[in-house]
């Protein structure tokens, strides 16, 4: 319980001195002060300091902070080092009226007593009462400085700076500005980390060899010596990298509670522009491969089953999937609705549909109606269409961006022309601030440019032709109607994404991007490559057999 001094006679004092942010530790503001105070404090009592515990830079709202937690397990200890433990402020000690009260508690069971330099209060229950009103008020004032703090950076953000955490790999913050006192700054590209952010999405996209999983990325990338800032590379860093949207150019501010980590609603993100570091167009590709991978929309089993259409057929009514169900000891063979079988005919009255007409049914519809040249050129129509209209809205970006370089350029040279001419004084601090706004802008305009160029430089939609349109069509069409089985559940799973199985009719839908890419593709590429989602491996390491080592060691 935090109480009034006692008598002075010798008490073995452990102090802790806190301050909130790493800036006011490195400034070298607050601690000193604090520590020097409870020095002389316990010089007047006659007490004894016997540790010192210093937390630099930690919120008072979490109790998590390493030092108060080792303050608080040596003062419960059973040495029983110190009497008293010395705070300037009960603010100091904690931020939050629980944590107050269950660390007091803690110390009152062994003896040791809480004192706060600038707040004595009784031991009684009236001292507690003003204990735990002075911790309340703390709390308050601390939710009430987080509000005021955030409402300011929303605002920073919503300008394009940076808000002072450390940068997502791959960026730097570089100072953009100075607004009175306070410096601003801005994320620019670290080209050194941005390489292996552009490696990471190239061997998901296949530019080294097949297409790579975020597994397989963490390995070969740590294979290699690659680093994430000192620490090896995980599936959680890889995945990571591949869906922040900052690396296409839009960063996202405010997107969770800083404490809880849960996610905020959408409408209080504020998205950032920021220098890209992949294209935008790679960007979608590498998104739309990790969702057709993820095992909760196309599982491993579902592409190695047997049947078909495993996870592609659903019924009409109740969207429920169409599974097997087999008559006559195994001679036939249906899809029938698993909402009905599961739940019974009060939720769907079901419909059950021979596997073998129904898989001539969507094969042929896939063959006849979609692959056909005519056809997929309609298709494809729109796609080409918007890779178009993309093309003349990046060139116009271009063209904004090369004029911002210029004037960025012309506005610096003018100003050191006019030092030069002594109109203006080399150590004039408004020129130095237009000097630096000049030079953020340059290179702004500069990293802007390098990635629209880029983008100019990949493989448009535009890229597709008659030939590859032709060659496209025949190929599938064959392999629908004589390939393998495996191939055909390949091929399905790459063009189509739904079969909707009704009683009158059977519809049929899919990604149109995904025909644009095969036709790209079809020219030059061995059929194989267009299908393969997912590769069964043996594993020869073991790490999916248990019995592996000792197998190995008995021979």
């Amino acid at each position: 319980m935090t109480a009034a001094p006692p008598a002075p006679h010798s008490q073995r004092v452990a102090v802790y001195a806190r301050v909130s942010t790493a800036k006011q530790a490195e400034a070298d503001l607050s601690i000193p002060d604090q520590l020097a105070s409870a020095r002389a404090y316990c010089e007047r009592h006659g007490w004894t300091v016997a540790a010192e515990f210093i937390e630099p830079g930690a919120s008072g709202t979490d109790d998590q902070r390493p030092a108060f937690q080792r303050l608080i397990e040596e003062a419960t200890g059973s040495a029983r080092p110190f009497d008293v433990v010395l705070v300037h402020s009960l603010s100091r000690f904690a931020r939050d009226l629980v944590a107050v009260e269950l660390a007091t508690r803690r110390l009152d069971k062994v003896g040791v007593r809480l004192v706060s330099m600038t707040q004595e209060m009784s031991d009684d229950a009236n001292g507690m009462l003003m204990r735990r009103i002075i911790a309340a008020i703390d709390e308050h004032h601390s939710q009430e400085n987080a509000k005021h703090t955030l409402r300011a950076m929303r605002e920073n953000a919503r300008q394009g700076y940076w808000n002072g955490s450390r940068p997502p790999y791959g960026y730097k913050a570089v100072e953009a500005g100075q607004r009175g006192a306070r410096v601003k700054k801005v994320l620019a590209v670290n080209e050194d980390e941005a390489e292996v952010v552009r490696r990471v999405f190239a061997l998901h996209l296949g530019a080294e060899g097949a297409p790579t999983g975020v597994k397989a990325i963490a390995a070969r990338l740590n294979d290699a010596g690659v680093t994430l800032r000192g620490k090896p590379f995980s599936i959680s860093n890889v995945h990571r990298i591949l869906t922040a949207t900052t690396y296409a150019g839009r960063h996202v501010f405010n997107r969770v509670e800083a404490r809880s980590g849960k996610a905020k609603p959408r409408d209080e993100w504020i998205e950032v522009a920021v220098p890209a570091i992949v294209s935008a167009e790679d960007f979608e590709r590498v998104q739309e491969s990790l969702a057709a991978r993820a095992p909760s929309r196309t599982p491993p089993r579902a592409v190695s089953s047997p049947v078909l259409l495993t996870s592609l057929a659903v019924c009409e009514t109740c969207g429920a999937g169409m599974t097997l169900r087999t008559g006559k000891g195994g001679r036939y063979r249906y899809y029938t609705c698993a909402g009905q079988a599961h739940r019974g005919k009060s939720v769907c009255a079901g419909r059950s549909v021979p596997m073998q007409q129904l898989d001539g049914l969507v094969t042929d519809a896939l063959a006849e109606r979609v692959l056909r040249p005519e056809r997929l050129e309609a298709l494809l129509a729109a796609y080409i269409s918007r890779g178009a209209e993309a093309d003349g809205a990046r060139k116009e970006r271009l063209a904004r961006a090369r004029k911002a370089l210029t004037d960025a350029a012309g506005a610096k040279s003018n100003l050191l022309g006019l030092v030069a001419a002594g109109v203006l004084q080399a150590d004039d601090r408004d020129l130095a601030e237009q000097l630096r706004s000049a030079e953020a802008r340059r290179c702004a305009a500069e990293e802007e440019i390098a990635r629209l160029e880029a983008a100019a430089n990949a493989v448009a939609p535009t890229a597709i032709t008659a030939a590859k349109v032709a060659k496209l069509g025949a190929t599938i069409h064959q392999a629908l109607q004589s390939g393998p089985p495996e191939f055909r559940r390949a091929y399905l799973r790459l063009f189509v994404g739904k079969v909707v199985v009704g009683d009158k009719e059977v519809q049929i839908s899919g990604p149109t991007s995904a025909l644009a890419r095969a036709a790209q593709a079809a020219e030059n590429a061995d059929p194989k490559d267009l299908s393969t989602q997912f590769r069964r491996r043996w594993r020869p390491i073991g790490d999916s057999n248990p019995c592996c080592r000792r197998e190995r060691a008995v021979s």
